[in-house]
């Protein structure tokens, strides 16, 4: 079969029975060898690098220049066909609304003493966008470059830089920059890999660096920007894709083996887990799966995420799926449930959460507005989905009035011995003697 049905009557059998699942984060340990080289080659060789990786993995026949021209934009916008541009821009607009209501404001307050208090936030001046194109161009991921440009620019940060790998001739999908277009964005690359995350960190004659670098990748990628943090923000480190759906007998199978395959047709690493307390359900997703995915011009790795990262599990009751749910922490999360909003309260780690029959997983891909860069491998825990947030940075203002620095001097002196730490001491007593002028 396509996909393993498993019976798990408690939390013990699942965590038996899905040891297997805890491999998916631990790839190769020669990867961060060959990442190290690629961010070595490039901050020596700078462009040089780019244009041997480039032709190495990318273009055998690449030449420069890297980045693409205002005039190789605008075409590839003026020839895009009409209903491509309103999709496109459709979607643009569900982003932007959403995450318009993600904006956070400056603040001050003033205490009696005339202390003014307050943080100011700001956005950072440079945002590197990375794009992925998929293996010979052949899944360029438009959505990605709306769902992290239109946030950044919602926050107000000035420069964009958009790096996507060239494809074998050299070009980049036109429906990529029929985006970039739309969204007003003019710097973008013919760079991909470690080596275009490299260069976003550190520059070279061709590439200013940026402040952030946001955007998923493959398994190299993640690599260059874990290595690269501290010298350069980040917007998370995603693993492979995932979807966790809890369904009931309402569900109708052939939906939920679409949505599982609609994950699984990402990558072979990618995760379809659903968890379901009728036993005739999961007999009937197993077939739909079989009988779907073959038809899939994705099929064979479709196929293989579903036999090696993905099952179809049977509970007792809906209380285990939810509990079950909160320990895997997915990324995504559908509940096809006769009543979904029951169970949203009882859902504490989850990406985003997809409720509802009429709510699959590629609603939140491509069109609702929520982003749809999420935290993968159980980080829902403790991480949130890429947001205006992501590219601001905050600033305490602190303006201590004289009558504050009166009252306050001893306190602030006490606590600064209390750390052996007599020169910050000193710092407030010796204003305790003349008011400024």
């Amino acid at each position: 079969m396509i996909c393993r049905i498993l019976h798990i009557q408690n939390e013990q059998d699942w965590a038996k029975s899905a040891q297997w699942l805890k491999s998916r984060s631990h790839p190769s340990d020669g990867i961060e060898t060959v990442v190290r080289e690629i961010i070595a080659a490039v901050q020596e060789k700078g462009d040089e690098a780019l244009l041997d990786y480039s032709r190495k993995f990318d273009a055998p026949d690449f030449s420069p220049p890297f980045r693409i021209s205002d005039q190789e934009i605008a075409r590839a916008a003026a020839s895009a066909r009409v209903e491509s541009r309103e999709q496109i821009s459709g979607a643009a607009a569900n982003i932007r609304s959403f995450h318009e209501a993600q904006i956070e404001r400056s603040w001050f307050i003033t205490r009696q003493d005339g202390s003014i208090l307050g943080q100011r936030v700001l956005p950072v001046d440079g945002v590197g966008l990375y794009v992925p194109g998929g293996q010979g161009g052949k899944t360029p991921l438009l959505s990605s470059l709306l769902m992290n440009a239109i946030p950044a620019q919602v926050a107000g940060v000035r420069r964009l830089v958009v790096c996507t790998p060239p494809r074998a001739d050299g070009s980049v999908d036109a429906n990529l920059l029929v985006a970039a277009y739309l969204l007003d964005i003019d710097e973008v690359y013919r760079v991909g890999g470690a080596w275009a995350v490299a260069a976003m960190a550190l520059g070279t004659a061709s590439i200013a660096p940026v402040d952030v670098i946001a955007g998923p990748g493959n398994i190299y990628v993640t690599t260059a920007k874990r290595l690269l943090q501290g010298q350069v923000g980040i917007d998370m480190l995603a693993g492979p894709s995932e979807v966790l759906i809890i369904a009931d007998r309402s569900a109708n199978p052939a939906w939920i083996a679409a949505d599982m395959l609609s994950q699984a047709e990402h990558d072979a690493l990618a995760s379809a887990i659903c968890l379901t307390d009728d036993a005739k359900l999961a007999d009937s997703i197993q077939q739909e799966l079989e009988k779907q995915c073959v038809s899939l011009p994705r099929a064979q790795i479709a196929a293989r995420a579903l036999m090696d990262w993905s099952c179809i599990a049977v509970v007792p009751g809906l209380e285990l799926a939810l509990s079950l749910a909160n320990q895997i922490a997915p990324e995504h999360l559908e509940i096809c449930t006769r009543d979904p909003w029951e169970k949203l309260p009882h859902i504490r780690h989850a990406g985003a959460i997809f409720l509802g029959q009429n709510c699959p997983e590629p609603v939140g891909d491509y069109y609702a507005g929520p982003n749809h860069v999420l935290p993968t491998l159980g980080t829902a825990r403790f991480s949130s989905a890429l947001s205006v947030q992501t590219f601001c940075k905050k600033s305490s203002i602190i303006a201590s009035s004289h009558e504050f620095m009166r009252q306050n001097v001893d306190s602030i002196a006490a606590l600064a011995r209390m750390e052996g730490l007599e020169a910050h001491a000193r710092a407030v007593e010796i204003r305790r003697k003349n008011k400024p002028n």
